[in-house]
């Protein structure tokens, strides 16, 4: 009799059950968890009920489908809403700041300084070291305009 013939299956289903839901923690992306719960409830069943093994799998495997799925739907329904939605958007959040001009603004092209760091800008001609205000941005280049 070996160590798998001995342990109980509605612990080593709690156990899978644990281990998805602390890998959710560890990579976060709201799909584990939906395993973790199937996993879990298998485990519960297995407790209260002799089910054989092909039907645990059987219904861990429905249920995940179904957990997954209702998650997905729930999540599609009540989007998680950000705190901070620029976070990523370094342009974006450069909206409304000003900045100075470094290297000379020509056609439409050039270089600015905001805070400790120098930004490519698209706006109108001025010389270095003129003041202006970001209204904008064309991915990692900077709309800039003159102060009003």
């Amino acid at each position: 009799m070996t160590w798998l013939e001995t342990l109980d299956a509605h612990w080593a289903w709690l156990a899978l059950g644990l281990f998805l839901a602390v890998a959710e923690i560890a990579i976060p992306g709201v799909f584990l968890i939906w395993l973790a719960g199937a996993a879990i409830i298998v485990g519960l069943l297995t407790w209260a009920l002799p089910i054989g093994l092909a039907w645990q799998i059987v219904i861990f495997a429905a249920l995940a489908i179904v957990a997954v799925f209702a998650g997905r739907r729930y999540l599609a329904a009540h989007p998680v809403i950000s705190a901070d939605p620029m976070m990523n958007d370094r342009g974006a959040r450069l909206i409304g700041e000003n900045v100075v001009v470094t290297s000379v603004i020509v056609d439409g092209r050039g270089r600015v300084k905001c805070g400790d760091s120098e930004w490519l800008a698209k706006g109108p001609d001025a010389e270095p070291g003129t003041r202006m205000r970001v209204c904008g941005h064309e991915g990692t280049v900077l709309v800039v305009e003159h102060l009003h």
